[in-house]
């Protein structure tokens, strides 16, 4: 089968690799109809998110039908369709049955105290490979996979597999109630989610700090109030728009790649701190090799943390769901400190919300396709990821198709 394969930092690969039979009675072998690609895959293949195997296939975003299953999968038979969650859980110990399905004590190979288990991660997650494929072995698959409705179609369930149940996650941990007004930093994919998903919840205004032009445009589409950090100094924004007292609430859906202004306002100022910022990424990713534009990490990889906990209110919560290094160690506590702030993070409990998402979706309270801006065959994958990661206008999300043959007009 095809599968798009990582080799090493800067270097990944469209392969023909070997089809993956049943481990385990608990597996499922599901045939993928879509799959995608997120910030994650990006951070890998930057070198921000270290300790890739080399040969582990990426992605951990999928659709699909069920070829086969396991004795002891009684919940689902061949020919399901099913949406997989990003992490893996095994639903048995302690931590899945209270729902914080990213703490599972089972599904990681590694230990109880590895971490979350996911698809196409690196070696501290697993590593599983994952579902840039045509297909993929799920392992737990009475927990691991969600059957989809006939109403729920490919381009909705994709997004139900990762980036919104993490939107949603990020909304939750803020504790947004009606009313909030809420700072969203990062308006890539998750950070749209968060939009949606705060608007849900009833938030009175959310601002979207972001420097692309089509990633604001797509936040003022949902209602957002937007913010150009290269042209603005988004701490002073967001306190001027609320009166002096800033947001109270503040999600950082950006993460180790995050890059600082280099024009305007906000680019003047803190040079000690941009200086620790630089040095912490040359520990962060020692071994990082830009190709041109592409494959180079964010250049601030704590910025997006430094702007959330100056912005807010006293009293505010700040919700993290970007990714961060082992290796990362810049925040700014005492300031956190001082203003009384609650701080909440950690990765999303896939199984937790997308039963309640895809239920969501049936109903048309929310269409989650709206995020998504490319279709592409997965023989077209490389390509894909060049543009996404280059942040061309408009690539917003990307959907990768194994069906495909060709890119579609």
């Amino acid at each position: 089968m095809k599968a798009v394969v990582f080799h090493d930092i800067g270097d990944i690969r469209l392969e023909e690799v070997d089809d993956t039979p049943l481990q385990d009675a608990n597996d499922a072998i599901v045939r993928l109809t879509a799959s995608a690609i997120c910030g994650t895959d990006l951070h890998i293949i930057r070198g921000t998110l270290a300790g890739m195997k080399a040969g582990t296939i990426l992605g951990h975003e999928g659709v699909g039908v069920v070829e086969e299953i396991g004795a002891a999968v009684r919940n689902l038979k061949a020919g399901d369709r099913v949406v997989i969650p990003s992490t893996i859980a095994c639903g048995v110990c302690a931590y899945c049955r209270a729902g914080y399905y990213a703490q599972c004590e089972k599904a990681n190979p590694n230990g109880p105290d590895a971490g979350t288990a996911f698809f196409g991660g690196p070696a501290s997650s697993g590593p599983f490979n994952g579902l840039q494929a045509e297909k993929a072995r799920v392992p737990f698959a009475n927990v691991g996979l969600v059957k989809l409705p006939p109403a729920v179609n490919d381009d909705q369930a994709i997004l139900i597999s990762d980036i919104f149940p993490t939107g949603y996650f990020a909304a939750e941990m803020a504790g947004i109630t009606p009313g909030h007004t809420v700072a969203v930093f990062g308006c890539g994919p998750v950070g749209q989610f968060v939009i949606a998903s705060a608007k849900l919840m009833g938030a009175g205004r959310i601002f979207a700090v972001d420097r692309v032009e089509s990633r604001l445009d797509m936040a003022r589409a949902q209602g957002a109030e937007a913010i150009d950090f290269e042209a603005e100094d988004p701490v002073e924004v967001l306190h001027d728009l609320t009166g002096g007292i800033g947001p109270d609430r503040a999600i950082d859906a950006v993460g180790v790649d995050a890059v600082t202004a280099h024009h305007g306002p906000a680019s003047r100022g803190h040079r000690e701190e941009r200086r620790k910022m630089a040095e912490e990424l040359r520990e962060i990713a020692p071994d990082a090799a830009p190709q041109g534009e592409v494959w180079k990490p964010g250049d601030a990889p704590a910025q997006a943390l430094f702007w959330a906990v100056r912005s807010l209110a006293k009293a505010g919560t700040l919700s993290i769901v970007g990714v961060y290094s082992e290796k990362s160690r810049l925040f700014p506590i005492g300031e956190a400190m001082e203003k009384n702030l609650t701080i909440r993070m950690g990765n999303c409990h896939h199984r937790r919300y997308i039963p309640k998402l895809v239920e969501l979706v049936r109903m048309g309270a929310v269409d989650p396709s709206e995020i998504l801006s490319q279709r592409e065959p997965l023989l077209s994958a490389i390509d894909a990821y060049r543009a996404f990661d280059e942040r061309q206008p408009g690539w917003m999300k990307v959907k990768l198709e194994p069906a495909l043959t060709q890119t579609p007009a």
